[in-house]
């Protein structure tokens, strides 16, 4: 071969082997596609045909079959026959057990509504004994009181000498041994006079007058008004001194507007005060006031608390919870198997096909259970404890989104709004861009990010792309459904 051949040799030599690769990557890429496509529609050896393959971690990242995901986990295969078609969702019994799911049953019980408030000891307006002067008079003597003495019933306070009531024993003592109507009659008008019964007993008794009245407490109490002095003159009705009972007392509490259904009379009170750590103090409310606190929106609630021995003294601050009586059963759940997103409250429902969110309406909170007044139904059985691992195993969000969707018009389809722009940041689940105007919701030129419906949305796009997708707003986020690339980054 001359010198003048051999490089045309060699170059042919290259090509042939460059279309021989080609020829065998077109060949492998063609034989791979073939089993892909085989694969999502494969059956495994028991005939249920296989959906996909997926990673429990991940379970929005699907795959055309078995291997590794992305996290380096082996996939799992989806079947046809586990795909839900309402709003609930199917997981494994044994993935179900390993994940610790705990169910509770939905009962009908009697769920007292309970309320907590803030109140002060105070005297009970109900046992009030004020002492006035039946006639006028000097002071003799005064006892040596005060205000804030705590007496006994029959205790001293004053003596007073009324020289009114002094002639009148006098002559009623004169009168007495003629008897008839004569004694009568002046008997009578000592009573008049308003000279008790035990000074008259006692004056008829000694057969001499008593000119010096004792002024007796006539309850047990303290002291909280003393008006005579050693050496006064006092007039008929004056008031001498108030006293005001100690057992029981009120404890006046301030309850709040939105509880004031739990407070009625005849309720059932369990107090706290700071003054006696440990100890409870039970009582009944007395009354309930007819009007509101309009600075505070508060109601003032009266328990009588018994006090035999003193110990709660007027002023004293404390906390009542007050229990509703006669309350009505109602169905209810644990408070944990509730969850708020915001705009609704559900709870997961484990039923014969899977888990389903469902919507309720909470009524009253008691401890740990809250009243469900719509929504469910007695005998079902509720998720108490492992719902976020639900979300993370079969997708829970999807479940809401397709509940959304079920309680919208029947028919109606999500409208999906286009744009273009330029990606400014991505990860596997959002993708923030810098879009222009989005006419269908006068949306002005703006950077915003956006929630990928599916993680391999993200693939093949790197920041700085211009790019055109489709999107439709879910509540409060707006989720991208499609993107493609118009101009690679620089």
């Amino acid at each position: 071969m001359s010198e003048d051949a051999r490089p045309h040799a060699r170059t042919a030599v290259i090509a042939g082997a460059v279309v021989i690769a080609i020829t065998a990557a077109a060949g492998g890429y063609w034989a791979g596609t073939q089993r892909a496509s085989t694969s999502l529609s494969a059956s495994d050896q028991s005939g249920r045909r296989i959906l996909y393959w997926y990673d429990p971690m991940l379970p929005n990242e699907r795959y055309p079959g078995p291997g590794k995901s992305s996290m380096n986990m082996d996939l799992v295969p989806r079947y046809a026959d586990e795909a839900p078609t309402d709003a609930s969702v199917r997981i494994q019994p044994g993935v179900v057990q390993n994940l610790g799911i705990r169910t509770v049953i939905v009962q009908r019980a009697v769920m007292a509504r309970s309320a907590t408030a803030a109140g002060v000891i105070q005297f009970n307006g109900r046992n009030i004994a004020i002492v006035q002067a039946r006639a006028s008079g000097f002071v003799e003597h005064a006892h040596a009181r005060a205000i804030g003495d705590v007496i006994a019933a029959g205790s001293p306070i004053v003596d007073i000498r009324i020289p009114e009531w002094t002639a009148a024993q006098a002559e009623y003592l004169s009168v007495r041994s003629l008897g008839g109507d004569i004694a009568g009659a002046a008997r009578r008008r000592l009573v008049m006079l308003g000279m008790p019964a035990s000074l008259i007993d006692r004056v008829e008794r000694d057969g001499a007058p008593h000119p010096v009245f004792t002024v007796t407490s006539p309850i047990t109490g303290a002291i909280t008004s003393l008006d005579v002095r050693q050496g006064m003159t006092i007039m008929v009705g004056a008031p001498l001194a108030t006293i005001s009972g100690l057992s029981p007392v009120w404890l006046v509490a301030s309850v709040p507007q939105s509880d004031a259904g739990v407070a009625r009379p005849g309720g059932r009170a369990v107090a706290t005060l700071a003054a006696y750590p440990g100890e409870t103090f039970s009582g009944r409310i007395e009354s309930v006031l007819p009007t509101a606190d309009a600075a505070t929106r508060t109601i003032e609630v009266r328990i009588a608390l018994s006090n035999p021995q003193g110990r709660l003294r007027p002023g004293m601050s404390g906390q009542v919870r007050i229990e509703q009586a006669n309350a009505e059963p109602s169905l209810v759940v644990p408070m944990e198997a509730v969850i708020r997103t915001g705009t609704r409250t559900m709870v997961i429902v484990a039923n014969d096909t899977g888990y389903a969110p469902t919507e309720v309406t909470l009524g009253h909170q008691s401890e740990n259970n809250v009243e469900i007044r719509s929504g469910l139904t007695q005998g079902q059985r509720v998720v108490a404890s492992g719902q976020f691992l639900i979300d993370s195993e079969a997708s829970l969000s999807g479940a809401l989104d397709r509940l959304q969707a079920s309680s919208s018009t029947p028919g109606a389809a999500a409208t999906l709004h286009a744009g273009a722009g330029r990606i400014t940041a991505i990860s596997r689940s959002t993708v923030t861009i810098a879009d222009g105007p989005v006419a269908s919701l006068n949306w002005p030129a703006m950077t915003m990010q956006f929630s990928l419906a599916r993680a391999q949305l993200a693939q093949g796009l790197r920041v700085g792309d211009s790019v055109a997708f489709r999107f439709r707003q879910n509540g409060q986020a707006f989720v991208v459904e499609e993107i493609g690339k118009t101009g690679a980054a620089p």
